[in-house]
Formats: C-alpha cells, structure tokens, sequence
C-alpha cells in the first residue's frame, strides 16, 4: 500500500499506479532534439512503475518513414504536430497531444551573435552556418524561415555556406565541433548538463519567435503497440506536473 501511495503522489494522482502489474518494456520513437529530455523522463517513469522504456532517436521525417514502414515502436514524439497527425488520419495512431513547444537559437563559439547577429548574417562572413535538414527536421525548418525571413537562404545556399546535417542533433554538433562557425540549434540543446556548450557559454542569439513557426511537438500512442495500458501511463506521466517540470528545465515551453 505504501508503495502504491508514493507512487501515485510522484506522478501527481492522476496516471495508473502500474509498479505492481507485470513489468512491460516500450520503445518510443523520438526526436532528436528531445532526446535528453526524453531520457530523463523515462528514468523518472522506470523508477515510480517498474515497467521499462527505450528510446529511438532521430529526424522527425526519418522516424515517421521507420513507423510506416513496420518499425515496432508504441509511441511516436515527433518535434512538429504535421507527422503525428499523419498517422492519427491513416488510423495507425491516437491520442493526439502537444508535449513541448520548442525554441530556435543561434549559436557561435567563435562569433558574437550575441551582440551583432543581425549583421553577420547579412555580411555572410563566415565559412559555413549548420542547420538541420528542413524537410526532415522542423527545426531545420524554423532556420530556413528565419534566414528566408531575411532573404539568405538561397543566398547562403548558391554560397556553399550551408552545412546541413540529418537532425537538430548533428547541426548541433557541426557548431560545437567547429565544422561550423555558427549554426541554428534548438535552445534545449543548451540545458542538457552534458552538453559541450553551457547556455552561458559561447555566443547565443534567440531569433525573433515572430520569425518562424511556432515549434509544437506532438506525441502520439501508436495502434500497433502491444502493450497500450503500458503506453497510455508513459504519456500521462509526460502531461504530468512532474513530467512538465522536467520538460521546462530542457529549455522547452508546455502546454
């Protein structure tokens, strides 16, 4: 009884108390900007439930084509709303629900951005900007848009300027690598305590928001999963306050 009490206290006495069922593993597909985040959610569900969770990260577009395709995930946590919905339509998902809504920012360890971002996009004096790839990564999406905001996209493109990586998570590591003088990169990426590169370190310029699409990220229990009680908890507890808490420290907004 003690045991189900706490459990029901950490996950804020409204998700199912499952640390006495039969111990089940799930495996979530999720973007690659999430992924700390998502890590440290799954540690905190693995330890109030019994049940276990693992995690297969990668570009948004990239995990939908593995779901359609046959790959045996149970959930899907996509960096943007169009794809989880894709499969909500086609009947292969439910449970619809925004979990986060992201940040982009520029990033440079050697340039101010900080201070003169504006102008030294426009100059374009520098060898190369990462981004993520916009028609896999909504986030390499929002860098597009900013940068076409400004008339630069195409520029920077005929320039050979753009070093363009598979994800949010290789851009980033085009940028702290210094393969990349700067390069658009999710703020989250900055609170992860592991990161290379602190939020108080280097040079960073947030992108006016009115710039680019807003980044909601949408999550979804998939119909092909086995064990859907098990998945259905797995996402209360990310809508949780505990969940949300977790969330927020990444750099992420909720709901």
């Amino acid at each position: 009884m003690l045991r189900k009490a706490l459990t029901s206290a950490l996950l804020g006495g409204g998700l199912l108390a499952t640390a006495t069922a039969e111990a089940a593993t799930i495996t979530v597909a999720v973007a690659a900007n999430f992924t700390k985040a998502a890590e440290e959610l799954g540690a905190a569900w693995e330890e109030t439930t019994g049940h276990d969770v693992r995690f297969s990260f990668g570009p948004s577009g990239k995990l939908l084509a593995q779901i359609q395709n046959g790959a045996p995930f149970d959930a899907y946590f996509s960096a943007d709303t169009e794809r989880p919905q894709i499969l909500v339509d086609a009947g292969e998902a439910r449970d619809f629900f925004v979990y986060a809504r992201g940040q982009l920012a520029l990033l440079s360890l050697e340039l101010p951005v900080d201070e003169r971002a504006e102008a030294i996009l426009a100059e374009g004096d520098f060898r190369h900007l990462a981004v993520a790839n916009p028609e896999a990564a909504p986030y390499g999406l929002a860098a597009q848009q900013v940068l076409e905001e400004r008339g630069l996209y195409q520029r920077y493109q005929e320039a050979g300027k753009l070093a363009t990586g598979e994800s949010i998570t290789q851009a980033f590591q085009f940028t702290t690598t210094g393969n990349a003088q700067l390069g658009f990169i999710a703020l989250s990426q900055l609170r992860d305590p592991e990161s290379p590169v602190q939020d108080d370190e280097g040079h960073v310029w947030m992108p006016p928001t009115e710039d680019y699409e807003t980044i909601e990220q949408g999550a979804v229990a998939l119909t092909q999963s086995r064990h859907p009680e098990v998945v259905d908890d797995f996402l209360a507890f990310v809508r949780s306050d505990r969940g949300a808490a977790i969330i927020q420290e990444y750099g992420y907004d909720t709901p």
